[in-house]
């Protein structure tokens, strides 16, 4: 039991060195050495050891942590690559299979396995072993007519076109309207297609697919450059609904003018750790699309899966928010902005999820089994009109001396935080969305405050994809259990959210670390007085002074 529970949380920070993969080898240094008996068992044990936790121990991706991932484990069994540099349908190369070893596939349990990257890696020599192991669950592999190479089924990546030039950028936007690739990605990239059923296709192992956003480069799996989206444009996604566009688009400058489109659509993300509030004039407007939000600085915030406390949430939908501040002498404002293909704005308070059997001491595990096809038992119901989408600003009560900060997972018993939540389907029936909660910690559920002491407003806006959502409350509230917004102080500020059509609702969530607000402190007016003062006194010191000498000169020459 203990082992299980394990393997998945194994399995967990395995993923996140994924994301670590684009500074991995792309290229083996040489070729996959002679598979003799000696070098295959070396891979099998590497495999046993590595990989069979995710890809089961006949290689069909049936491990203990498969039922816990999206997306699944793949099954070397069906030989069915998706990330290739071969045409639609034919086997990978032994290159490819090093790629994806070495860079693992970003936004995935698989992580990068090159030793170059992470200290637990693989050398290039134990790569190719466990390749050559891998492979043996294929019979295709063995079949000499199958050989890609030999078949010159390689596609070539084009070397000497341009990159992300406005008129490849406008062509390219041009052909990605007219090859529909609308249809699932949405008109701006951002996963939204037209049909709902967009979102919820199925591959070809029956399990749903979550259609990529564009614009986040860290979720484009097998790599987020020009050359990378041109290769899948030019294989397709083998075993699911992305296709190959060779025959719609037989000239390669055509996929890469779409390739250079899709590169321009992503978000450049912010570095700073400290959002700073933007000071200004008159009264703080509700629209979240006002013009005065073009005024404030931005601070992009990563989230991810709460696996903190049961029920543990590995598979989370947002796991990116930008936040602005703006405030004038009374008030203080927040813009939050977030992609999410669906405006769910419906919640079903039955179909929550009970956490207390994972809770129970001795449990095999205290992770979320995935409720789709395939999965046995499933534990949480994803789609459509069943839990709304929620977002959540948390801050200490009392904000801590220097270093010091609660747990950013609702805080502690010593140290209270305040949520102040929006919820979807308040907003959807005309209401004021935000609820002003208390926590102690997670083991308890945060407590709304009385209807008397609720003082922030909401007001929210989806299109395309994306939340646009403005909290608004006066700076300081004199309640004890509100946080204060003092200038001149660095605030604690995190963020927890819920995409509602991801099976998302209380602890099943994502969320983010700490990071500060800071609200500039007014300048004093000793601060200008004093320089003044200063000056016009050495002014008039220098000016006696010179006057003096003066009088002394004509004084002399007088005598």
């Amino acid at each position: 039991m203990i082992k299980s529970a394990l393997v998945i949380s194994v399995a967990l920070a395995l993923g996140l060195a994924g994301g670590q993969g684009a500074l991995a080898a792309s290229v083996p240094a040489n070729p996959m050495p002679e598979v003799t008996p000696e070098f295959l068992d070396k891979g099998k044990t590497i495999y046993f050891e590595r990989c069979s936790f995710c890809h089961g121990m006949l290689g069909d991706g049936g491990g203990p942590a498969a039922d816990f991932l999206d997306p699944r484990p793949r099954d070397f069994t069906l030989a069915t690559y998706k990330f290739r540099s071969t045409v639609s349908g034919a086997l990978p190369t032994d290159n490819d299979l090093f790629r994806t070893v070495s860079r693992g596939l970003q936004s995935t349990a698989m992580q990068a396995f090159d030793d170059a990257v992470i200290k637990s890696g693989l050398s290039e020599e134990e790569r190719w072993q466990v390749i050559a192991y891998i492979k043996t669950f294929a019979m295709e592999f063995a079949d000499p007519e199958l050989d890609p190479v030999k078949n010159n089924q390689v596609i070539a990546i084009p070397t000497n076109l341009a990159k992300l030039t406005p008129e490849e950028i406008a062509k390219g936007k041009d052909l990605f309207l007219k090859a529909k690739c609308w249809e699932c990605h949405g008109k701006l990239g951002r996963g939204d297609g037209a049909s709902k059923e967009a979102t919820f296709k199925k591959d070809d192992w029956g399990f749903p697919i979550r259609i990529r956003n564009l614009t986040q480069p860290w979720k484009i799996k097998a790599g987020s450059e020009v050359e990378d989206i041109f290769a899948r444009l030019t294989t397709g996604i083998t075993g699911t609904p992305m296709p190959s566009f060779v025959s719609a688009f037989p000239q390669d400058e055509d996929r890469w003018h779409i390739a250079n489109y899709i590169a321009s659509l992503q978000n450049q993300l912010t570095e700073q750790q400290v959002l700073r509030v933007t000071k200004v004039a008159g009264d703080i407007p509700d629209d979240p699309l006002d013009k005065v939000w073009e005024q404030a600085q931005p601070m992009d915030m990563r989230l991810a899966g709460q696996v903190v406390a049961a029920p543990r949430w590995q598979n989370p939908s947002i796991d990116m928010l930008t936040v602005k501040a703006i405030a004038n002498d009374k008030d203080i404002a927040f813009q939050l902005v977030w992609d999410d293909p669906f405006k769910d704005t419906v919640h079903q308070k039955e179909a929550e999820f009970d956490p207390s059997p994972l809770r129970q001491v001795g449990n095999f595990s205290s992770y979320i089994r995935l409720a789709e096809d395939g999965a046995p038992d499933p534990e949480i119901a994803r789609g459509l009109g069943i839990f709304r989408d929620s977002v959540a600003l948390q801050f200490p009560v009392k904000v801590p001396p220097g270093t010091k900060k609660p747990h950013f997972l609702r805080g502690e018993s010593s140290s209270q935080v305040q949520l102040i939540k929006w919820h979807a389907d308040l907003d959807a029936e005309g209401k004021n969305g935000a609820v002003e909660m208390n926590a102690r910690g997670w083991k308890q559920n945060p407590k709304p405050q009385a209807g008397d002491k609720q003082h922030t407003t909401a007001k929210a806006d989806w299109d395309q994809g994306r939340w646009s959502l403005v909290m608004k409350r006066s700076l300081k509230t004199g309640d004890k259990n509100d946080v204060q917004f003092e200038a001149g102080k660095f605030i604690p500020l995190a963020v927890n959210a819920w995409d509602g059509s991801n099976g998302e609702h209380n602890l099943i969530m994502s969320l983010s670390t700490w990071y500060f607000l800071f609200i500039e402190a007014g300048v004093p007016m000793n601060v200008w007085v004093s320089p003044i003062v200063a000056f016009l006194l050495t002014g008039f010191v220098g000016f006696r002074l010179i006057r003096k000498a003066k009088d002394g000169s004509q004084g002399g020459q007088a005598t």
